[in-house]
């Protein structure tokens, strides 16, 4: 028996029809990636196995039975699980705590802790998934959390798991360790599906690949039957281009530069020690490492959001002890995290891709906000960065994470700025979208844009730099530019073995 079949699956948002009669069959002890652009349904579709919504048409067949799953706790009782792209973990509460929460063992009318971190424990060796049941969630790194996220489902019996673009925020070592913990659950007989838009992970990963184009179902294939360029031309309806094309820059004066700057991170211990870095109008300097080597708090300390030693000089001006809000008048930022700092969530879309300039003409006068100009402004940037949303008073937090990332972008680079800072630009972004980004950024960086650009993806910054600085341990190990711009040589510099 396959392990689930879904027949006409319709779910329909307003005048937006999110899921179109979606046929798809997972078998056991398979890796089924469900493959698409932002906004393709892939997500809507799990919801709705998940119990998450409810389809408006068409059947759920489960383990050979046709099902009705009208809330996340049916599918849980029948061996369904989900984890989602943006955690549900209470940060204060343990490991073993968090797992165990709402199905918890009691002895003597309290929970048993220690038979919980008892059954953690021999979950986490049996499936791969190390973790410290007794450490807190809110000390643990996002793969870790990921874990977790893991151990839950299966400590609930999940048979069926859907991991909901699971490596968005993870570093190549961890997408490493998902890989073998997602084989492991394969070699067990238990069916996974892994939405992403990921091609070279999909090839990887998966033993069935299914393609899904604004709420149909366009093809199902395998790794050995297709290619990257055919899954991209599948997933957006025309051929995309997988590397970046731009000409050699043509640096101009130095717009951003950074001396000696010294930052401590949340814990106050050392993050970046006496970092020098220029970044001049007309080029992209790309900053490549290993996720946690201060990156964030560089980044933080250039825009103003991080206490920080040091000389921080924007447009020639000393912006050291400027504040965040007289930093971004002269350049723009792409944060890493969207949900926390690149949008407000309860905000429209209009409302969000307004926000820098929202108390100035033309989209106020004096108190008095400009809606028609805000609207139709709105309007305009939804359909140049093709945003997928119903219209401009959508709220931005029913958007999927990747056309809020669109949300993001699309507000920083259509006021033509002089400086941009780019933390993770296409994180979370289908490849059509990718290939757009990148390109807006190459046509400013030709009109005289510099950038700043920061990336767990050492492909994005290898095809976007103009030059490469290699930071470990809080410290630049190399800035390399030309054909000194090597993968091989930059892996090195990132392990701190060369």
């Amino acid at each position: 028996m396959p392990a689930l079949e879904l027949r006409g699956i319709v779910k329909t948002f307003g005048g937006l029809r999110a899921n179109d009669g979606v046929d798809l069959v997972v078998q056991w002890g398979e890796v089924h990636a469900l493959l698409g652009e932002n906004g393709a349904g892939k997500s809507t579709l799990m919801n709705v196995v998940y119990g998450l919504q409810s389809p408006d048409a068409g059947e759920i067949v489960y383990d050979g039975q046709p099902v009705v799953i009208r809330r996340p706790e049916d599918a849980i009782r029948r061996g369904i699980g989900m984890v989602h792209q943006h955690f549900m973990l209470i940060p204060p509460l343990t490991v073993a705590e968090n797992v165990v929460l709402g199905h918890e063992s009691a002895r003597g009318g309290m929970m048993d802790l220690t038979a919980a971190g008892q059954m953690v424990s021999e979950l986490s060796h049996r499936y791969g998934l190390e973790v410290d049941p007794r450490a807190r969630v809110r000390d643990l790194s996002v793969g870790l959390q990921q874990r977790v996220e893991i151990l839950k489902a299966l400590y609930r019996g999940a048979r069926l798991l859907i991991l909901d673009e699971p490596t968005a925020v993870l570093t190549p070592q961890e997408i490493d360790r998902l890989f073998e913990i997602v084989s492991n659950l394969k070699a067990e007989g238990k069916a996974v599906i892994f939405i992403t838009h990921k091609l070279a992970e999909v090839m990887r990963i998966a033993d069935q690949i299914t393609v899904m184009r604004r709420g149909k179902v366009v093809a199902t294939t395998t790794p050995a039957e297709s290619s990257p360029p055919d899954l991209a031309r599948l997933m957006v309806g025309r051929p995309v281009l997988l590397r970046v094309e731009k000409g050699p820059a043509h640096p101009g004066d130095v717009l951003l530069e950074v001396e000696a700057l010294k930052v401590e991170d949340d814990l106050h211990h050392p993050a970046v020690e006496g970092v020098d870095l220029q970044v001049r109008a007309g080029e992209i300097l790309g900053v490549a490492g290993v996720e946690g080597n201060g990156q964030r708090e560089l980044v933080e300390a250039i825009v103003g959001l991080r206490p920080a030693k040091g000389r921080v000089t924007i447009a020639g001006r000393d912006m050291s002890h400027a504040t965040t809000h007289r930093r971004l008048k002269d350049l723009s930022h792409i944060p890493a995290d969207r949900q926390q700092m690149g949008v407000i969530l309860d905000m429209s879309i209009a409302d969000n891709l307004v926000l820098p300039d929202f108390d100035r003409p033309p989209f106020a006068h004096w108190l008095i906000r400009a809606l028609d100009s805000i609207r139709a402004f709105a309007a305009r940037i939804i359909k140049e960065y093709d945003i997928r949303a119903e219209r401009p008073e959508q709220r931005t937090g029913s958007l999927s994470g990747g056309n809020q990332q669109k949300v993001v972008v699309a507000r920083e680079l259509a006021t033509d700025p002089k400086i941009l800072i780019a933390a993770q630009p296409t994180r979370g972004v289908d490849v059509g979208s990718i290939e757009f980004i990148h390109r807006r950024i190459v046509e400013q960086r030709d009109r005289g844009l510099a950038v700043l650009l920061v990336s767990s993806e050492l492909d994005e910054v290898l095809s976007l730099s103009d030059r490469v600085a290699v930071i470990y341990r809080g410290q630049i190990a190399a800035v390399l530019e030309g054909e000194a711009i090597d993968r091989e040589h930059i892996g090195l510099l990132m392990a701190g073995a060369a």
